[in-house]
This record gives structure tokens, sequence and C-alpha cells, in this order.
């Protein structure tokens, strides 16, 4: 039986939470045992989304043992592994302080606010003999999981180019704003476009450059608004852009549009489309769980089993972050381009 703590009850901790909740249901040989967040009021189901509480999030925390101190969590509880859904400035802080107490880490994206702190955190691991996971959940969302396949196999032949889209409204609702800041979430580079970049890397690999052009719109924020090239040796014309200044309506959205020699993939409004060059297009059948689910799973049996996290590798979510990197150099440079070393 796996033990695991969960280290951040907010949204995206409460997300986390409702997998490992169904996973025990589910017979799964792990149980969340205790919760830690800093402020007291969630574990009363009052929630920063307005300090209400919110009917449609209803959790019973009284099973659990539940913190407000990560250092006594750590010190007192016999943990396995733990959750890290915490704000991104904590993420290395807190990894590393689990890591050296023998507990694997399952920690929510980006890695870090920085590569230094990235690499300390994966080198702290391999020290340790522990495994290390970032939640890059778009590494397990089954659309992106069937554009890789597509992608890897070649059964339409080369990429000619590819387009990813990531936008919503301004996420003016967390902890002390925590999100929308630049010194605590890293601004719109780290908090919303690091999921296509890690698309862009696991598809295709570190590109050679990067040239970006952004602009900041939220106060106290960075790069709200960026839209970024990638260069390739065989030429393929790569873009990503997000936006998380959309006011009104337009709640979230995210696509992709990907051409190959032989057909395209073009995920739009949640639904995607597989249109061969010389057939019907069709919508093709794909797994119902969540993204969030099949991460936590996966995580969970790379540690039962002892295996390794072949599709999400530290090192690898690690480059991710350095190619952010270099598209906020880019973006500080008016888009000069800048080889990614």
């Amino acid at each position: 039986m796996l033990n695991v703590g969960l280290i951040g009850i907010g949204f995206m901790g409460r997300t986390h939470m409702t997998q490992y909740l169904r996973l025990e249901r589910e017979g799964f040989p792990l149980r969340l045992t205790s919760i830690c967040d800093v402020d007291a009021k969630k574990f009363q189901g009052i929630f920063t989304e307005g300090n209400i509480q919110n009917p449609s999030t209803q959790f019973d925390f009284s099973p659990y043992r539940l913190y407000n101190e990560v250092d006594r969590m750590l010190e007192e509880e016999r943990l396995d592994m733990v959750d890290i859904s915490l704000p991104t400035y904590l993420h290395a802080e807190v990894a590393l302080k689990a890591l050296r107490k023998g507990v694997h880490v399952l920690c929510e994206k980006p890695m870090a606010l920085t590569t230094g702190e990235g690499e300390a955190m994966v080198e702290a691991a391999r020290e340790c003999g522990k495994k290390l996971m970032i939640a890059q959940v778009l590494r397990f969302w089954p659309e992106y999981e069937y554009l890789k396949e597509t992608v890897a196999g070649g059964r339409y032949g080369k990429v000619l180019s590819a387009y990813f889209f990531r936008g919503g409204n301004p996420p003016v609702w967390t902890y002390n704003d925590w999100m929308v800041l630049e010194n605590t979430s890293g601004g719109g580079m780290l908090d919303l476009h690091i999921h296509d970049i890690d698309m862009v890397n696991w598809l295709f690999g570190i590109p050679g450059s990067v040239a970006t052009i952004a602009r900041s719109v939220l106060p106290g924020s960075a790069y709200d608004i960026i839209s970024t090239n990638y260069t390739y040796p065989d030429g393929k014309v790569v873009n990503s852009q997000i936006d998380r200044s959309l006011q009104g309506d337009f709640g979230f959205e995210m696509a992709f549009r990907v051409n190959f020699e032989g057909g395209n993939l073009v995920y739009d409004k949640r639904v995607l489309k597989d249109n061969p060059k010389d057939g019907k297009g069709f919508v093709p059948e794909l797994s119902q769980d969540s993204g969030y689910y099949r991460e936590i799973k996966y995580f969970a049996e790379a540690v039962i089993h002892d295996r390794p996290l072949d599709r999400s590798a530290p090192e690898d979510t690690l480059v991710s972050l350095r190619i952010a990197e270099a598209e906020k150099q880019s973006a500080d440079q008016e888009g000069s381009p800048v080889r990614i070393a």
C-alpha cells in the first residue's frame, strides 16, 4: 500500500485529490493519508475562488491528518510519495525537502521558476534514489497522446507544420493572486505556455532556436500573451501561442493543428479530428479517463513496481524549462531569435 501526502489543496490540489479518491475506490494499492495547506480555511471547504464555499467541490477532510506546515507533515508522517500542488515558487524548496526525507515526488508543472532550481531537484532525486516526475499533464491527455503516436509512428509521414494554442480568462482567483504574479508563478510563460512548450519538446525534441514576441497585460505579471516560432533542421513550421487575458465569456480553450505529408490532426473545442489526405476524416475513439488520473496512476505504478519514468522523465521536462527561458530571453529582446545550447 502506497501512502500518499498531498501538499496544497487549491484548485489543482483538489483536482488531484479527486483522482486519488477514484483510485482508492477502484482498489488501487494507494491511500491518501494526509493533506497540507497553509490556508486552514480550505479544510472547512472555503476556497479562494471568491472566498466562498463552492457547492460543486465538496470534500470530506475528516479521514485525513491535516497540516499547515510542510516540515511537520514530512516529520510526522510515514509517506511513500507526496504530490506537490503548490504555487510554482515553492516547488523546488518543498521537492528537495521531500526527496531528502526519502519520499518519491510528483510535482505540478512547471518544474520550478528557473533551470537552476530544476537541476537541483533532478540531482537530489538521483542522489536520494527516489523518483521525481513533473506533472506535465498533456503527455497523458488522450488527444495529445494520439498526436504523439501519429508523429512517432510515421503513419502520415513527416510533419510539415504544427500550431498550438492555449488561452482563457485571467487567473485572478488564486490564493494571494500567486498565479498572476511573475515572482510566484513565472507569469504566462511558466503558468500557461509551459504546457505547449513541453508538448513541442515531447513531439519534436529541442528546437535549434526560438523567436518569441510577447506582451504583459495583467498587473504584476509578465508575458500574458505569447507567440513563439521554433526552428528545426527539417524546416517544419512550428508555432505556439497563449493568451491568458481573454475577458468575458471566453472561458478556456486549448487546441492544436498538425499537418503531415499524408494528413492532418485538428483538435478544437475538445474534439479531435483525424483527416487522412486521401480519405474521409473521422473522430478517433480515445480513453475517457482524464489526463490527471492517468498521470497520477502512471507515477504511482512506477513507484510501486520501480519502473523508469519513460514518458515524463524529469531530465526531459527540465529541457522544457530551458526552452522557456530561451523564449523569455527572445521576448525580452523583442523577438530576436535565441539559439538553444
